[in-house]
């Protein structure tokens, strides 16, 4: 069964860094179609909020850069539930000179921040949480960040490393980061191919990453497709016998989450990647699998929700960072699954989901505020009738029309 090709909004993660890069350029950067998202729309009016100027039409975003950093004096800047958000702009205030202070959405505030600012204090910044530490809220007083060597723990999150990373071109000498941790590689990949498009050449000798001072020149970048959010269209196919296309994402996508497709092949599912995009085609057949997730565990919760289907045990290890993403996503997944009747287990970085009784209809599933619970979980309401979400408009962080695409993509699989 041919269906249309499904367009998948901007990268989440690109479009955090492309924000984060436009501002730091000395020059006025076009971001061609950036995801327009919660996530990111918090993003742009943070920058706004400290004083950088940013331009908005549906397709194209501009950002006047500002080398030196905020134009603000002084600002409040509310991060909503956005990680990058959270965890980029007040290393973005750091290089700058003013008192810039930062909260976030309840949610936020129980998400670690500790070895960044613990980093950005080795590095002389003066940060201080202003309730628990470790969490937002917090206050920068910034002056500028001289640069020079820091050693960081990034085995909760990439983000650390990547918000060190952009922030290297706007010391004064430059930095040395040692990294002694590290999970989600192929984000800071990512980053080092995003800040040499913006004039950076980061050079990585074993564990230390060496970032060199001299700034970011602007730019026209294009942001991709969102590699974790095609997961689920992907997986779609996978279940109903179905093809799904998304174009914009192919060989040279810079996203490791497009790796999600091969977990998919190694099930049965028949996968092309082209020069320029991505094709998915079930075959009927879903096996079940051992796969180390580490690298692409945003989307874990993807192949949790198929995992049902699937004529062996899928095991999935290596995912301990997922515990503390926007829920716990081990546990928020083992119970929604155990909700439907699947026979799960879990440990402290795994859950393993075995065949079992059909899966039970008209389930409501727990969302926990979770954007990719309820996004993996509707791919499970194709082959389950009935499903419903308790907070079905999380998804706002980074898809707000998902529930209408994914519809229509229903309709043209049949599953309606």
């Amino acid at each position: 069964m041919r269906m249309p090709e499904v367009a998948v909004p901007g990268s989440k993660s690109i479009t955090a860094r492309a924000l984060f890069l436009a501002a730091a350029a000395d020059g006025v950067t076009t971001l061609l179609r950036p995801l327009r998202s919660d996530d990111t729309e918090g993003f742009a009016d943070g920058l706004t909020r400290l004083g950088y100027r940013v331009g908005r039409t549906p397709d194209t975003w501009q950002v006047d850069g500002r080398p030196q950093g905020p134009a603000a004096a002084e600002a409040d800047v509310y991060c909503r539930d956005g990680a990058t958000t959270a965890r980029f702009l007040p290393t973005l205030a750091a290089a700058g000179h003013g008192t810039y202070r930062f909260d976030a959405s309840p949610q936020m505030r129980r998400r670690p921040l500790l070895p960044l600012t613990r980093a950005l204090r080795d590095l002389g910044v003066d940060l201080r949480h202003e309730e628990q530490e470790g969490h937002h809220p917090l206050t920068v007083r910034a002056a500028g960040v001289e640069g020079g060597e820091v050693t960081l723990d990034a085995g909760q999150s990439s983000q650390y490393l990547t918000a060190l990373l952009l922030l290297g071109p706007l010391t004064r000498e430059g930095l040395r980061i040692t990294v002694t941790d590290l999970v989600s590689v192929p984000y800071v990949e990512i980053t080092i191919a995003m800040m040499r498009a913006f004039g950076v050449e980061v050079r990585r000798e074993g564990d230390t990453f060496v970032v060199p001072p001299g700034g970011y020149r602007a730019t026209t970048y294009s942001v991709e497709p969102d590699a974790s959010t095609a997961s689920y269209f992907f997986a779609a196919a996978a279940v109903t016998g179905g093809e799904v296309t998304v174009p914009g994402l192919g060989e040279g996508a810079l996203q490791g989450d497009l790796g999600f497709v091969e977990v998919l092949r190694r099930m049965g599912a028949r996968v092309t990647v082209g020069r320029d995009a991505t094709t998915v085609r079930g075959t009927g057949e879903l096996r079940g699998l051992t796969v180390n997730m580490r690298d692409i565990s945003d989307t874990m919760p993807t192949l949790a929700a198929i995992a049902p289907f699937a004529s062996g045990p899928v095991r999935i290890e290596d995912v301990a960072n997922t515990r503390v993403k926007e829920c716990d996503r081990l546990d928020a997944c083992a119970e929604n699954l155990r909700r439907l009747g699947a026979d799960v287990a879990t440990g402290p970085d795994w859950i393993e989901i075995r065949p079992g009784a059909p899966l039970v209809g008209g389930t409501d599933i727990k969302s926990y505020g979770d954007h990719r619970i309820v996004m993996s979980f509707a791919v499970t309401g194709l082959r389950v009738p009935g499903i419903s979400f308790d907070d079905p408009g999380c998804v706002r962080k980074t898809f707000p029309g998902f529930h209408e695409e994914f519809g229509a993509l229903r309709a043209r699989l049949g599953t309606a």
